[in-house]
C-alpha cells in the first residue's frame, strides 16, 4: 500500500476505498508502520517549522519562536501522540460497536480510526503558516470519511450509524484536546498540535 495513493483515494472517493480496505488485513503493526508513520509526519514537521522557524506574532512581544529543543521534542511528542490517539480511538470504536448493532472487530476499528484520520493529518500542512491555520478546518472532512466507512467495517445498522459517528467524532476531539493539553503542560507552548 502506498500511503500517498491511499490518502488521495480516501479524499477523492472514500466509499470506493472502504470497499478495498474492508478486504485488506487490519494488522496493527502494518497500519501503524506504513500509514500512520508516514502521514503523522505532516503535522509534526509543519508544527515544528511553525513553532521554531516561522514563529508567531504575539501582541506586545513581537515575533516569538520556540527554541529548537522545545520545537524538536514537541514535534516528536505530537508524532507519538498521533499513534496513541488512533489506537485509543480504535478501542473506543470497537467497544462501542455492539451498542449500535455492530460487530466488535478491533482490526476493522483500527482501520476505521487510521484512515478516517487522513484529512486531519493532511490538514496539518496548514499549521506551517499562521495565516493559513484556519484551513485546518478542512480536517472535518474526516467525519464524512468515518461516516462512509463505519457501516461497512463495523457492520452497524444504517439507522444507528449517525449517532455512532457523532460519538466517535466527539471522542476524537476529546482525545486531540487532551493530547494538546498534555503537550502544552510539558513544553509550555501553544501546542503544535494535529
Amino acid at each position: 500500500m502506498n500511503p500517498l495513493h491511499r490518502a488521495k483515494a480516501m479524499l477523492a472517493d472514500p466509499s470506493a476505498e472502504w470497499a478495498l480496505i474492508e478486504r485488506e488485513s487490519g494488522d496493527p503493526a502494518y497500519l501503524l508502520s506504513r500509514y500512520v508513520a508516514a502521514l503523522a509526519l505532516i503535522p509534526a514537521i509543519s508544527g515544528f517549522l511553525a513553532a521554531s522557524v516561522v514563529g508567531a506574532v504575539v501582541p506586545g512581544a513581537g515575533l516569538v519562536r520556540a527554541n529548537l529543543f522545545d520545537g524538536l521534542f514537541g514535534a516528536i511528542f505530537v508524532y507519538v501522540e498521533s499513534f496513541a490517539v488512533v489506537v485509543v480511538l480504535a478501542f473506543i470504536i470497537d467497544l462501542s460497536a455492539p451498542l449500535f448493532g455492530g460487530q466488535k472487530d478491533f482490526d476493522n476499528a483500527l482501520k476505521l480510526a487510521v484512515y478516517s484520520f487522513t484529512p486531519v493529518w493532511l490538514a496539518g500542512i496548514f499549521l506551517m503558516l499562521p495565516g493559513l491555520r484556519f484551513l485546518t478546518l478542512t480536517s472535518f472532512y474526516g467525519a464524512y470519511v468515518l461516516a462512509t466507512g463505519l457501516p461497512r467495517l463495523m457492520k452497524t445498522r444504517s439507522s444507528r450509524s449517525p449517532i455512532y459517528v457523532l460519538i466517535i467524532v466527539v471522542s476524537a476531539f476529546v482525545l486531540i484536546a487532551v493530547a494538546i493539553a498534555v503537550q502544552r503542560a510539558i513544553f509550555g507552548t501553544r501546542g503544535i498540535g494535529f
